[in-house]
């Protein structure tokens, strides 16, 4: 029954995967302004990463890195959000054959920045200016893992579409494990692109 042990692998497996669905609903309640997204993000990262490392509380440490990244994190989601919102609607209404590699380009550029930017917001002290060119870079240079974390995204979306039109019961699950729980995997990827630069 060692895999009962609180120090278990299993266990602690459990433990994490409770806390990503917590990071989730909490993710899910601070965004409901819409305006509020950014600092979800990276809340969102900053418990994340906290909560695999072992420190302190998982609330605790969200609601302590919403309102440190505030500010500049609403600042980064106000490019984010609305280029989103112009994106799906070049995509769904602009069926202009013109304008197809510049929409694959803007939304490869969206999805780069977008994986990347709200941990470094969360982890580092900067400038937006310099938190949004930083995320380029390190998408690009790590293309690797930003193909991992892209394909993580893919498969959630791929459930849920599969489970929409298959097994729509199984949209409540899928919704509770969210993007908290996808964030949370995203993040050992993260912190080994990033550990170098943390002191």
């Amino acid at each position: 029954m060692n895999f009962l042990s609180p120090d278990s692998g299993f266990m602690r497996g459990l433990s994490d995967a409770i806390d990503a669905i917590w990071i989730n609903l909490l993710m899910v309640v601070t965004s409901l302004p819409l305006v509020t997204v950014g600092a979800a993000l990276a809340a969102g990262h900053d418990a994340a990463r906290r909560m695999l490392e072992g420190q302190g509380n998982v609330t605790a440490n969200y609601f302590r890195a919403f309102k440190a990244n505030f500010a500049k994190a609403t600042l980064i989601w106000l490019v984010f959000g609305p280029t989103l919102a112009v994106l799906v609607f070049s995509w769904v209404v602009l069926q202009i054959p013109l304008l197809l590699i510049v929409k694959f380009a803007f939304s490869i550029v969206w999805i780069i920045g977008f994986e990347w930017v709200w941990a470094l917001q969360a982890r580092f002290e900067n400038s937006v200016g310099r938190t949004l060119l930083n995320a380029m870079v390190f998408g690009v240079v790590g293309w690797i893992r930003t193909l991992a974390m892209v394909a993580m995204d893919l498969c959630y979306l791929a459930l849920v579409a599969a489970s929409w039109f298959y097994m729509p019961q199984g949209l409540f699950l899928l919704a509770i494990l969210g993007y908290g729980t996808l964030i949370t995997l995203h993040t050992p990827l993260l912190n080994g692109a990033l550990a170098r630069y943390v002191s």
